[in-house]
């Protein structure tokens, strides 16, 4: 991943190149995920198998929130402090966008894959 977002990572502005970073399994998988995969040795049957078949994965400098389904609840995998003062942090990433006109707000869950 470090490596494919190479020229799409921005930490002093964390919503520049979003889209880019964000990973989509809809029933088919998300071809960065199967070169993952496949790097350590998981076959794609297998990734169907580990993996949801609707999800969404957010990777933003500071933030990673993923959403299983399409109106699942959206959550914090992992989540830093920015490390310059002033910075745009939490202020319009890719996840930020997609909640807004959202009703309710997003449960913390941690996923687990076994």
């Amino acid at each position: 991943l470090a490596e494919h977002y190479k020229h799409h990572w921005f930490p002093e502005k964390p919503f520049k190149g979003s889209g880019y970073r964000c990973i989509r399994i809809n029933h088919k998988m998300d071809p960065i995920i199967s070169k993952a995969a496949s790097h350590i040795g998981l076959s794609l049957p297998q990734l169907y198998q580990l993996l949801p078949s609707e999800l969404t994965l957010w990777v933003d400098p500071y933030e990673v929130s993923y959403r299983i389904g399409e109106d699942g609840s959206i959550c914090v995998l992992y989540e830093a402090a920015a490390t310059k003062p002033g910075s745009s942090y939490g202020l319009l990433t890719c996840k930020n966008q997609m909640m807004l006109g959202r009703t309710s707000p997003s449960k913390n869950y941690i996923m687990t894959v076994s």
